[in-house]
C-alpha cells in the first residue's frame, strides 16, 4: 500500500466536496471536477463552493477543475459523486481516460430510472479492469467539513478496496467502516430516502414521538424485506449504512428528502417543494422506482406504496394514514441473517 495516491472527486455538490476536502487535508493529490468551468474556477480561486457549502474554507491542497482528463488519467481512485440521473453519462465520459485497476467508488444514493440498476451496477457495465466501492453511510457534508465526527462505509468485494479506501478518506472526525454486502450497503442509501420524505411528512401533520419511532422501525422492516427479496444480507440494515442512515435521514431538516415531506405535508405541490429545495432529492424518484419493483417481487412495502399514492396519485394524506393504519398486520422483526 503506497503513502500518498492521486485521487478524483467528480460532482461538485455538496458530499464531493466534503469528500474531497478530507482526502486533500490527509496529504494526498486530490482533485474535484465540476461540469462548469466557471463555477470550478470561482471555487478554486476563492477556496469556497458557494453554491452547495457557503462560508467553508477548502483547503489549499484541493485542486478544483473543469478538465476531466487533467484528473482522472493520472488517478489511482475515482470517486464519483453525481446525481442518479447523470451517474451513467458521467461515467461514459470518464471511461476512457480511468486507468487500468484504478479503484472507482460510487458515493451516490439513488437508483437508474431505466431498469433499476444501483450505481455500482452501472459501473460494471460500463467500466472494464477497474475495482468498484461504494460509500454510504449517515453523513451530512455540511456537518462533515465542520469536523463533527462521523462514520461511513465502503463496501467492495475486493479487500484492497476496502483498505485503501479506509485509509485514504478517514480523518480524524470521519472514520470509515468496512462491509462485503456491497448490494446491501448501496441499497440502504437509496432506500432511505424514501422514509426521509415519509417522517418529514408526519412532522408537518404534527405526528409525535411515537409516532416517529414506529414509523422509522417499520421503515427498517420495510428496507430489509426488500433488499432481502434483491439477493442483499437485510443484517447490513442494522448498520451505519442502514439503521444509521435512516435515524440521521429521517430526523433532520439538514436532509432534503426529509425537507420535501415536510412541505407535502404542509400542504405544498411536490414541484413547488423541489423547487423550494433547489437540489437534487432522490428519495421522489425513488419511491417509483422501488414501488413498480416491489409490485413486480410482490414485497409488502404498504410506507412505500402509501407514499407513491399521495405524490403520485394525489391521494390525500389523511385517508393514506388511515389506510396504513387499518392495513394488514405483520410481523415486527424481519431483519434476517444471511442472504
Amino acid at each position: 500500500m503506497q503513502d500518498v495516491y492521486t485521487v478524483s472527486v467528480l460532482g461538485g455538490g455538496s458530499f464531493g466536496t466534503a469528500i474531497a476536502n478530507i482526502i486533500a487535508a490527509n496529504g494526498h493529490k486530490t482533485y474535484l471536477w465540476m461540469r462548469d468551468h466557471d463555477r470550478a474556477e470561482q471555487c478554486q480561486q476563492t477556496r469556497e463552493n458557494s453554491e452547495y457549502l457557503p462560508g467553508y474554507q477548502l483547503d489549499s491542497r484541493l485542486n478544483v477543475t473543469a478538465d476531466l482528463e487533467e484528473c482522472v488519467s493520472h488517478s489511482d481512485i475515482v470517486v464519483i459523486s453525481i446525481p442518479s440521473g447523470s451517474f451513467r453519462e458521467v461515467t461514459r465520459l470518464a471511461r476512457p481516460l480511468i486507468k487500468k485497476n484504478a479503484i472507482v467508488v460510487s458515493t451516490t444514493k439513488g437508483i437508474e430510472s431505466s431498469g433499476f440498476y444501483l450505481m455500482s451496477q452501472i459501473l460494471e457495465q460500463e467500466l472494464t479492469d477497474v475495482k468498484i466501492g461504494v460509500l454510504s453511510g449517515p453523513n451530512f457534508a455540511k456537518e462533515i467539513i465542520q469536523h463533527q465526527y462521523t462514520g461511513s462505509v465502503i463496501a467492495s468485494e475486493h479487500q484492497d478496496v476496502v483498505d485503501i479506501v479506509s485509509r485514504v478518506f478517514s480523518s480524524g472526525t470521519f472514520r470509515v467502516y468496512s462491509s462485503k454486502d456491497r448490494y446491501g450497503v448501496e441499497l440502504g442509501g437509496a432506500l432511505k430516502n424514501i422514509y426521509a420524505i415519509v417522517t418529514g411528512m408526519a412532522v408537518a401533520l404534527g405526528c409525535g414521538h411515537v409516532t416517529i419511532a414506529m414509523l422509522l422501525t417499520r421503515s427498517l422492516a420495510e428496507m430489509g424485506r426488500f433488499a432481502r427479496e434483491l439477493g442483499a444480507d437485510s443484517l447490513t440494515f442494522l448498520g451505519l449504512a442502514g439503521v444509521g442512515d435512516l435515524i440521521l435521514t429521517c430526523t433532520s431538516n439538514l436532509s432534503r428528502n426529509y425537507r420535501v415531506g415536510y412541505a407535502v405535508g404542509t400542504g405544498k405541490a411536490l414541484e413547488d417543494a423541489l423547487a423550494e429545495i433547489g437540489q437534487t432529492a432522490e428519495g421522489v424518484n425513488t419511491v417509483k422506482l422501488v414501488k413498480a419493483k416491489a409490485d413486480e417481487l410482490g414485497v409488502y412495502m404498504p410506507l412505500v406504496q402509501g407514499l407513491y399514492a399521495i405524490l403520485w396519485e394525489s391521494q390525500d394524506i389523511k385517508e393514506v394514514v388511515q389506510g396504513l393504519m387499518s392495513g394488514e398486520l405483520s410481523s415486527d422483526v424481519d431483519i434476517q441473517g444471511g442472504v
